[in-house]
This record gives structure tokens, sequence and C-alpha cells, in this order.
């Protein structure tokens, strides 16, 4: 099998195909699932955590090609056997009841929205939105390549990183919190899953040109 994930979270990169391949495709979705529609035939099993899309911590929605369930190596534990909860409508064991139902409710939020199709218009335009501001600036930078840009997580950098703290001592005093970047990369990242709105998205460029004038 071959295993990738579509969408890579600290650096906002994103595949913008689905790689053809002769063998199952394995995904990890857990930061890109229910953000738009997806054609789940090429696929032999996606997994995605529920933290991200779906629902709190502490659920991991599987979708599994049913061709391959059930063919396991010797010794495999039996929780870890996707037979063993095909079989049992997905509760062999008790379930953690509260996260399944955060779940539905999202579920049904999503098609007050419009589905996934009507998702990944909102999720495009929120992208485009914040990506626009970055580009059309001098005082922030994005280096991801257009093309492979993650609509989900979007990094961007200071021209001056001395002002790393300023910023988000100042975006906090405006609400607008968890920007820090990983530290392996560095400067800030937004996380703009489904749960924000195109407003969060326009507070916030706000935020950068003003903090922009402030400090260029």
């Amino acid at each position: 099998y071959l295993h990738y994930a579509p969408n890579e979270t600290i650096a906002g990169l994103e595949f913008d195909y689905i790689p053809e391949v002769d063998m199952p495709l394995v995904a990890d979705m857990s930061s890109t699932i229910l953000s738009r529609e997806i054609d789940v035939s090429k696929f032999g099993v996606i997994y995605a955590g529920a933290q991200k899309n779906i629902s709190i911590s502490g659920l991991t929605i599987v979708i599994v090609r049913e061709d391959l369930i059930g063919n396991v190596v010797a010794n495999q534990p039996i929780l870890f056997d996707y037979a063993t909860q095909a079989n049992n409508d997905s509760m062999y064991n008790t379930p953690a009841i509260y996260p399944w139902y955060v779940a539905g409710r999202v579920f049904e939020w999503l098609k007050e929205q419009g589905g996934l199709s009507a998702m990944a218009k909102i999720n495009e335009t929120k992208a485009k939105t914040l990506y626009d501001a970055i580009d059309g600036s001098d005082f922030y930078s994005n280096p991801v390549a257009i093309k492979y840009r993650s609509w989900m997580n979007v990094p961007f950098l200071l021209a001056d990183e001395d002002l790393n703290s300023l910023f988000l001592e100042k975006a906090a005093a405006n609400d607008l919190i968890t920007l820090k970047g990983h530290r392996s990369v560095g400067g800030m990242r937004a996380s703009i899953y489904n749960a924000m709105p195109q407003e969060g998205i326009d507070a916030l460029v706000t935020f950068m040109k003003e903090f922009e004038k402030e400090n260029a």
C-alpha cells in the first residue's frame, strides 16, 4: 500500500490531486476531511482523527474498502482488525459517546450549510482571502508554491521576525489567538478549519493590515 497525508499542517502543504497507484492508497485525512468532496472509490483506507473537522478528540473515522477488511497479519490484536468493528456496527467495545454525539451535530450543521460542495466553496474563499492579504503585502510572506497551498493551514512570515512576539501579543488583545507557527518552521500559522467562519478571516486580515501600518 501507499500511505500519504493529503494535507500537511505544519508547513501548510496540500496535494491538489489524488495519487494514481497500483496498490491500495491509504490516506490520513485528519486535517482535511469534510472540507470538500472526495472520491472515496480511489482509496483503500481513509482515516481521520475527529478533532479538526468532525468532533472533539476521542474519535477516529475509518473508511475501509470492503475487500481489504479481514486481511490482517498473524497475531493482530482484535481491536486493530477492522472486521471486528465492521461486524459489530463499530461498537465491539463501548465507544466514546460524547464525541459521537458532537460528530452527529457537526454532520447536521454541514448539511445545513449545503453539504461538502458548499463547504468547499466556503473554505476556498476563506483561504483565498488570507492568501491574497499575504501576497499583496511586502510585510508578510508565504513560502509555499501557490499550487500546493493548504486551505486548512496558512503559515506566514513577518519580514522582521523580531516583531513576532509583538504580533502575537497584539493579536491576542484583539481576540485572535493560537497564531504562533510550529516551532520547526517559526512565524505564524492560521488554522482555518470548517468551524472558522469568514468573519474570523476578515478580522485577522484587518488586524494584519493595521499591524503592518504601525510597524512596517
